[in-house]
């Protein structure tokens, strides 16, 4: 009997090497990729709680950086499924009142002491050439009254005394009329400055095109207005009778 058992024991052996052998190239890969699920699961959890805290505190701009985040890391996850509940709300919301910042920061608004009185301005710079940046000014002014005007460079623009500006408000033309003024500065007034700022008021992007003095070169001048606040151009009423 035991010589029996004696003479089976190396062929047991052989096999429990080769059960153990024919199980040992899978066993690494299986490991390594549940290693990394567990990995990432972790951070997803870890993300996911960042995003609600992030949600309470209603910060737009970092919630749609870390919904974006976990969204593209780990997209089949329980994380991303919550997220996208939120997420494109959020996200359009931060775009609009992104553009909405930006627009407003176009303008520049003061008020200041002039040619013995007080004056409040608001103004925007041309962009969209190459020519230097001409500014459209609204002015109030406690002794001139209200105005809008272009002020560009010396020599200015080509304007005998009256002429037109050819322009379109988001795309629909508009023809708006002005004068060049008696002191000879680098402007152009416009005639009907109360028609010209309600017009702007409802205009998201106005283009004019003017002829420049240097060389009648003609431009054509790109104003982003949509930002304009109504609000922040302050009156200033009238000077005091002496």
């Amino acid at each position: 009997m035991n010589r029996v058992l004696l003479r089976c024991a190396p062929l047991v052996f052989c096999a429990v090497l080769l059960a153990g052998c024919s199980q040992g190239p899978g066993t690494p890969e299986l490991t390594a990729q549940q290693q990394k699920a567990a990995v990432d699961a972790a951070t997803a959890a870890r993300n996911l709680d960042t995003y609600r805290q992030l949600l309470k505190l209603h910060n737009d701009e970092m919630v749609v950086t870390m919904g974006k985040d976990i969204v593209q890391r780990f997209p089949h996850s329980d994380a991303a499924k919550e997220v996208m509940q939120t997420l494109p709300a959020i996200e359009k919301r931060y775009k609009e009142n992104s553009e909405k910042n930006r627009l407003a920061a176009l303008w520049t608004y003061q008020v200041a002491p002039m040619a013995g009185g007080t004056q409040s301005t608001a103004s925007i710079y041309s962009e969209g050439d190459d020519g230097e940046p001409v500014r459209l000014v609204l002015r109030r002014h406690t002794s001139w009254g209200q105005s809008a005007f272009l002020y560009g460079s010396k020599p200015g623009f080509v304007c005998r005394r009256n002429c037109t500006i050819a322009g379109r408000a988001d795309g629909k033309p508009v023809r708006i009329k002005a004068f060049a003024p008696d002191g000879g500065e680098p402007a152009l007034m416009i005639r009907d400055d109360k028609a010209f700022i309600a017009l702007l008021e409802k205009t998201r992007k106005l283009e004019l095109d003017v002829t420049l003095v240097d060389g009648t070169r003609d431009r054509r001048l790109v104003y982003e207005v949509g930002g304009f606040d109504p609000a922040r151009w302050q009156p200033v009423g009238k000077a005091a009778k002496r």
